[in-house]
């Protein structure tokens, strides 16, 4: 109480009590809004060019680890980054529609065998996939880009 004034706080709520939940916030009402319209087109307008998005990709794993040597410790986080940056990348493309997945994977060259298998459903003549792969002296980096169609 700085200058003999008492610090009063208003009620805002013009007698309306709403109902909070176990957390203390107040529960949102009604649903959550849709990003867009159903349109009830069954095809995108401009397909994913796989060529392109392949090129994105090769090229970004290119830039990132030319240089670089293998390290245990910060290959997780030198794969999330590359991943974000492919994804932001692919997203700069502008395709309606899409939603997409982006892996990165990081191996260590070390005299052994490597296979990569993913599974989910899939619609052949909407959705799409590609790879790139970037091998130096001591790892070998792949990203495995899907596309997915969505109304």
């Amino acid at each position: 109480m700085e200058g003999g004034k008492k610090r009063q706080d208003k009620d805002t709520s013009k007698g309306e009590k709403l109902s909070q939940d176990a957390s203390g916030t107040a529960p949102t009402e009604g649903k959550a809004k849709p990003k867009s319209c159903n349109t009830y087109r069954l095809e995108p307008r401009t397909k994913v060019q796989d060529g392109l998005v392949r090129d994105k990709a090769q090229a970004i794993l290119t830039k990132k680890l030319q240089e670089a040597t293998y390290d245990g410790a910060s290959s997780p986080f030198l794969c999330a980054s590359i991943s974000e940056e492919i994804l932001n990348a692919v997203k700069e493309l502008d395709y309606d529609r899409y939603k997409y997945v982006v892996s990165v994977l990081i191996v260590e060259k070390a005299n052994q065998a490597m296979i990569v298998a993913s599974r989910c459903l899939w619609d052949a003549q909407r959705d799409t996939w590609v790879s790139a792969k970037c091998e130096t002296d001591t790892f070998i980096a792949l990203a495995l880009v899907m596309a997915c169609y969505y109304d």
